[in-house]
């Protein structure tokens, strides 16, 4: 499991809700809940959290199989 340093984690902030985020695992997750009442999670690869709020990391992970796919 990855483990972001104290020191990342208390600069780092939710992009959705502004609050701080936790480690849980093998994700960030945020202290205050979005408006649909979850706190939302954020999964860290190969050491770096990806800060994309759900729809924007969709549409990233989309982009990135598209591309990867029109290179082959």
């Amino acid at each position: 499991m990855p483990k972001v340093s104290p020191e990342l984690l208390s600069i780092l902030r939710c992009p959705v809700t502004g609050s701080p985020l936790v480690q849980e695992g093998d994700e960030l997750v945020s202290t205050d809940a979005a408006a649909d009442g979850e706190k939302l999670r954020y999964t860290i690869e190969d050491g770096i959290p990806l800060l994309l709020p759900p729809e924007l990391l969709a549409a990233a992970n989309a982009a990135s199989s598209a591309q990867h796919d029109s290179k082959a």
